[in-house]
């Protein structure tokens, strides 16, 4: 039984990997060696909110937290030009692509959910 609903939701561990992704880029991208701003902890915090809704949602899928999803997608498009970082190219541009996979992961469950009558399927 566990197996057919890791199966059914192969978006929400593909969002786990975004949020993962999400905590580690700044280090990956060395922006952590620069310092502790907000190049680093946008992203890292995000993050940690994308891992947690992710697993939130692996568990029993909410429509609301498909909603907080969207949110922090959209808020990872707009962060670079909203925190002055947009400078950072591939900050940037890690950030604006981020945002878009999440927010577009989180639309399609939404699109999903209400298609199957607020159930989630593969």
């Amino acid at each position: 039984m566990q197996s057919i609903q890791l199966k059914t939701h192969w978006r929400d561990w593909l969002m786990l990997l975004f949020g993962v992704w999400l905590v580690i880029s700044p280090f990956v991208f060395g922006h952590a060696e620069a310092g502790a701003g907000a190049v680093v902890w946008n992203p890292v915090l995000v993050g940690v909110a994308v891992v947690v809704f992710a697993i939130a949602v692996l568990r029993k899928t909410q429509e609301w937290e498909e909603w907080i999803l969207l949110a922090l997608g959209v808020w990872m498009i707009l962060a670079p030009f909203l925190l002055g970082y947009a400078g950072i190219v591939e900050a940037m541009w890690n950030s604006v692509i981020i945002g878009l996979l999440v927010g577009a992961d989180a639309i399609w469950s939404l699109i999903e959910m209400h298609r199957h009558g607020g159930k989630k399927t593969a």
